[in-house]
């Protein structure tokens, strides 16, 4: 079972997002922050990629780029959170379900008012 976060705003479809490790950033890290709309802090990753790139010795730069990876792969859906905070979501529920189309039923099961929103 996986749990998702429900982010809503007034004339916007509710967003959900799933809690936990993310594949997607630890492979594509500053591409798949960008891809979600992450924009602050997918330039910083990006960043923090060319500067890695630039240390001298391979096994420091291979330890590096693992380490910005395995970073956004942790904190990559928190980052998400975070973004979508600052452009007017709230998080009002959170929901547990085998897959995202499930969790976007149950959510507009319990909140009927959200449907008008979900369908635009």
């Amino acid at each position: 079972m996986k749990v998702f976060t429900a982010h809503t705003r007034p004339n916007a479809a509710p967003v959900l997002v799933r809690e936990g490790f993310s594949w997607g950033a630890f492979v594509f890290g500053p591409f798949w922050l960008l891809a979600h709309r992450v924009w602050i802090l997918g330039v910083l990753l990006a960043c923090g990629w060319i500067v890695v790139a630039f240390v001298p010795g391979q096994t420091v730069r291979q330890l590096g780029m693992f380490g910005l990876a395995w970073i956004a792969g942790l904190f990559g859906q928190e980052w998400r959170c975070w973004s979508l905070e600052r452009r007017g979501y709230v998080m009002p529920h959170v929901v547990a379900a085998p897959h995202v189309d499930l969790a976007l039923s149950r959510l507009l099961d319990r909140r009927p008012d959200l449907i008008e929103d979900a369908v635009r």
